[in-house]
């Protein structure tokens, strides 16, 4: 285990490279260049990774108009400029399209194309990250993470310089150790240039998450493991390596590094504390992990076969040329700390009160006189007045609770069936039951933000950020900006999901 005494310096070391908040000097791949084993691609949407690097970190893609805008660093080195990200997309949606790789090499990360399993979007791609779903700060200053929904994914099938065969590689990741879920498979790494998968060993990437069809780790999970294709391997072989522990950080580093016979995995809180070494040693002992057969493609949130139904978020990871040393991951890590990351506020526009009774009336010029109210389970819009009956007033209001999922957001409780909560499924609004699952809570989990025509607030799922609150028919759906499905129309998008929110009927 790395010593108090060489953290302390490590810290130190990255310290000074901090002046007044912001990243000034030696950056991750600084690190890992001076380590022998330099970056081949580096993917952050909140900081420069290099010390002098002020070139692209993201691209998004607005809903208003499709025109596009690079983010960069706000200063060499520095933080993301999410102020303009903010100035571009007011008023409208914006989609993360491009993840730009800070290396040098090209190894940018793009919608994720069909494979073994198909996409949710046209053409079987997968879906592209809302560009809001995961604000942070660092060192005070506000930039945005890659919030992977299920059915969400990036890829690169073509990367230049990344290891292939059996040859030694390092990674690492700073994810949300609380965004997880238990499907396959929220990975950052190296995969197949296929999307298709081609047999054991093909892989060699990051993944967090629950999962327990493969390996696993100490406890109920979520775990930093290894996809190493057909298996999660926490350790030596797929069963439980009771050293890889379970993580409850809001912040977590992951690391997997390989080489010929040898492959370790490492964590930590990315906010305090030095990597432990969850597993170091020999590759399993399975068919087709030793020798490896890696074959270089980049994945982030998806498997290399494009399964696509787990969620996660990224925020900064990096992939290496040869086996970095352990003293070189920790002064990586003490980089990671000296940046800060923190959480910040999930909404905006007008303030919602926990338990106060509310309403919610369209803005659509059709439809001012309607409020979102329920039939049963179903979740609609009903016109309501002073003359209404007196249950279906009740069941035009709901009561602000805590978000079940994240309490940085909100929950609708009905007011007429307590107990029973407003959630999407299948991108439905329904009014159920809470079961008490992990899965109703985050379905059930809304974020307001200032209303998008100006007017309001609009609410959008806290799991699924590029669906919001619309009223399409009169019936309420979780819908995003020119999707799919018919109620995802852009015609009168910002209109449909903008409400003005008052007190609940008496």
């Amino acid at each position: 285990m790395y010593s108090q005494l060489n953290l302390e310096h490590a810290r130190a070391l990255a310290l000074v490279l901090f002046a007044m908040g912001s990243l000034v000097a030696a950056g991750p791949c600084d690190l890992y260049s001076s380590g022998g084993t330099p970056c081949v691609a580096a993917h952050s949407t909140t900081r420069a990774l290099y010390s002098t690097y002020a070139g692209p970190l993201y691209q998004v893609q607005r809903g208003s108009d499709g025109t596009t805008t690079t983010i960069v660093p706000l200063s060499a080195g520095g933080v993301a400029n999410a102020a303009a990200q903010d100035s571009f997309c007011a008023g409208t949606t914006c989609l993360i399209t491009i993840i730009y790789d800070q290396s040098g090499r090209g190894n940018h990360l793009t919608q994720a194309p069909p494979g073994g399993f198909d996409g949710p979007e046209s053409n079987g791609y997968d879906n592209l990250a809302s560009a809001i779903g995961a604000p942070v700060t660092l060192n005070g200053q506000k930039a945005y993470g890659v919030f992977i929904s299920p059915g969400t994914g990036y890829r690169n099938n073509a990367a230049n310089g990344t290891a292939t065969d059996d040859a030694a590689e390092g990674m690492y990741a700073v994810l949300d150790g609380t965004h997880y879920n238990g499907a396959c498979c929220f990975d950052y790494g190296n995969a197949e240039t296929n999307s298709h998968d081609t047999g054991n060993g093909h892989m060699e990437a990051i993944y967090f998450g629950d999962n327990t069809v493969w390996g696993t780790g100490s406890g109920s999970g979520p775990w930093v493991m290894a996809d190493l294709e057909n298996g999660l391997f926490s350790g030596s072989s797929a069963g439980t390596n009771t050293g890889d522990p379970s993580i409850s950080y809001r912040f977590i580093t992951a690391v997997v590094k390989g080489g010929p016979n040898q492959w370790a995995i490492r964590g930590a809180d990315a906010t305090s504390g030095a990597l432990l070494s969850y597993y170091s040693g020999a590759r399993p002992s399975g068919s087709g992990y030793n020798p490896m057969s890696k074959e270089g493609a980049i994945v982030l949130g998806i498997g290399g076969d494009n399964s696509n139904g787990a969620q996660g978020t990224f925020y900064e990871g990096v992939m290496t040329s040869g086996y970095p040393s352990d003293a070189t991951e920790d002064s990586v890590q003490a980089n990671v700390l000296a940046a800060k990351y923190a959480i910040t506020s999930l909404t905006s526009g007008p303030a919602l009160t926990v338990s106060s009774s509310i309403s919610l009336r369209a803005t659509t010029s059709c439809c001012t006189t309607r409020y979102i109210a329920h039939n049963g389970s179903t979740i609609n819009t009903q016109v309501v007045s002073s003359s209404s009956t007196t249950a279906l007033k009740q069941q035009a209001s709901w009561t602000v609770r805590a978000g079940l999922g994240n309490s940085g957001c909100f929950s609708f409780e009905s007011n007429d069936t307590p107990g029973s909560y407003i959630r999407h499924y299948n991108f439905a609004l329904l009014l159920n039951a809470n079961d008490g699952t992990k899965q109703f809570a985050e379905d059930a989990t809304f974020c307001p933000q200032a209303g998008l025509n100006g007017q309001g607030n609009s609410i959008r799922s806290w799991s699924y950020p590029t669906r919001y609150f619309r009223h399409y028919n009169n019936v309420l759906y979780g819908a995003s900006n020119g999707g799919i499905h018919t109620f995802d129309a852009a015609a009168s998008f910002n209109d449909d999901v903008s409400w003005v929110i008052s007190a609940g009927f008496a």
